[in-house]
């Protein structure tokens, strides 16, 4: 039997859902034109191993890179 969250709740968790109890959808949340440039990136599939968020090689925060390790 399974518990809590799957890598696809805990990722929306942490992202979209967040902004929507904000007011914030229009601004943050999803990866769209014309919303903030905030991002992560990793090496592998987070949904077949959520532990890959924990590996971070790319950082942007309004479209400023701020880590780069995928050079």
């Amino acid at each position: 039997m399974n518990y809590g969250m799957t890598p696809m709740q805990a990722i929306r968790a942490g992202t979209v859902v967040p902004a929507e109890l904000l007011g914030w959808s229009d601004k943050i949340g999803t990866i769209e034109p014309g919303k903030w440039a905030d991002l992560v990136a990793v090496s592998g599939d987070a949904l077949k191993d959520i532990t890959e968020l924990e590996r971070v090689k790319f950082v942007m925060k309004g479209g400023a890179v701020f880590k780069n390790e995928l050079h």
